[in-house]
């Protein structure tokens, strides 16, 4: 693994990492209404018409529209853990950039793109 490469690592890793971290802090002064968020955010990521991959994919291209870095790390990793193949993350950028123009076209083929190289490789190992 190569300097690049373990950086990446820490980067994905750690923006999560960040995430639930931040998450912990709020949660302590603001209880109801983290768990109220994360029972809306769970329910609304359960399988129904629309499966858990797709429900990833659709949660991507929305971060990617609102430029939103962790998001956009988050969705990638969940969708890849879902099954997302690199061309329906790739049309997920698509779809995104059609609507959010070259900021949105610009994190979909950096962050998100190295995103899933990260995570679908995690998975072979």
């Amino acid at each position: 693994m190569d300097l690049y490469e373990e950086e990446l690592d820490n980067y994905f890793d750690q923006s999560i990492a960040d995430y639930k971290q931040g998450t912990t802090r709020i949660e302590k002064q603001l209880p109801k209404m983290v768990q109220g968020y994360f029972d809306f955010t769970k329910a609304s990521f359960e399988e129904g018409s629309i499966n858990q991959k797709y429900k990833q994919l659709m949660a991507l291209s929305i971060s990617i529209y609102a430029k939103d870095d962790y998001c956009i790390i988050y969705h990638t990793k969940g969708a890849v853990e879902q099954g997302a193949t690199e061309e329906e993350i790739m049309e997920s950028i698509a779809v995104s950039s059609a609507l959010g123009g070259g900021t949105a076209f610009s994190q979909g083929v950096t962050l998100a793109l190295d995103t899933f190289d990260y995570y679908k490789k995690q998975q072979t190992h």
